[in-house]
Parts: structure tokens; C-alpha cells; sequence
């Protein structure tokens, strides 16, 4: 029986497209602890907050005073999240929760404090930013966000309903 040459082999290996193993939502989880760890090193270190914090100061200091509902859909989070990440940056006296336009809305938006803070850690960030890029290198980088915004954009398109108008 004669074997194939290890060049013909590695030759139909890289011409076949190559078939997802194992579970997309356990490898998406694992990438996103990993990535997680790495940029909460920088920030917990250096700031004392987590990057969900980050992000929620963040989106808040980008959207000025903002309903709650508003910045949840935004950050993609359902309102209870959006709350109970909330209580810690309140209790901080980063992010102050006011009464809105009438008696039944409210307002969320970054204290003196909150505005400090967002800034100190957004030193932070920018170097966990730059020291993610030197490790997977700038160009696979790119190649990850464009990626990961094709996507989310394919994931959050609607479903077809499999009904014929007919």
C-alpha cells in the first residue's frame, strides 16, 4: 500500500475547508474568560475595577445622562443586569441615578468622580489595548474585530419564520 507524500497530504488538508470541532458557545466562553482575565489584570491592578465597569462608565460618559432602559440596550444587556451593575458604581458615588424628564423616568450619569475615574482607567485600558495587540499581533487583531462585527450582525439579524406569504 503506498501512503500519500506529506506534502499532497498537507496540500488536500489546506484546500479542504476546514469543519468547526467542538462547541462554538464553550470556545467563545473560554476566548472571552481569557480576554477578560487579560484586560482586568490591567485595570483591577492598576484602578480597582472590573472591564464590565469600565465599559459601563464608558458607555455612560459617552451617552450623558441616559435612561436606564436606553443604556441597557445599548450595552446589549437586559435591564436586571444593567441594574445590578449598576449598585456597585452608585455605592462608589461614580454614577448617580436622577429623576428624569417626568415622575416615572430616570436618568443615570457619571459624577465628578465617576468622570475621574473613567479617565484613570481608561489609561489602564489603553495599555491592556496595546499589550492584547503585541501578543496576537495588530493585523490579527483587525482581523478579529471584523470578524466578530460580521457575526454579531449575522447572529442579530431575524430569523426567517418559514412561512410562505402565499
Amino acid at each position: 500500500m503506498r501512503r500519500a507524500s506529506p506534502s499532497v497530504t498537507q496540500a488536500s488538508a489546506a484546500a479542504a475547508p476546514a469543519l468547526p470541532r467542538g462547541c462554538s458557545n464553550f470556545k467563545l466562553r473560554q476566548a472571552d474568560r481569557l480576554v477578560s482575565r487579560h484586560y482586568d489584570a490591567y485595570l483591577g491592578g492598576q484602578v480597582g475595577l472590573k472591564t464590565s465597569q469600565y465599559s459601563l462608565l464608558s458607555h455612560i460618559a459617552a451617552s450623558g445622562p441616559v435612561r436606564p432602559a436606553e443604556l441597557a440596550q445599548a450595552m446589549g444587556l437586559e435591564p436586571s443586569t444593567l441594574s445590578r451593575n449598576l449598585q456597585p458604581l452608585v455605592a462608589q458615588g461614580w454614577v448617580e441615578i436622577g429623576p428624569g424628564a417626568d415622575a416615572r423616568s430616570r436618568l443615570v450619569a457619571l459624577t465628578e468622580t465617576g468622570r475621574a475615574k473613567r479617565t484613570e482607567a481608561q489609561r489602564a485600558w489603553k495599555q491592556a489595548q496595546l499589550a492584547f495587540n503585541d501578543k496576537l499581533g495588530v493585523a490579527r487583531v483587525a482581523q478579529l474585530h471584523a470578524l466578530l462585527d460580521e457575526c454579531m450582525g449575522l447572529l442579530a439579524a431575524p430569523e426567517p419564520s418559514g412561512e410562505d406569504d402565499a
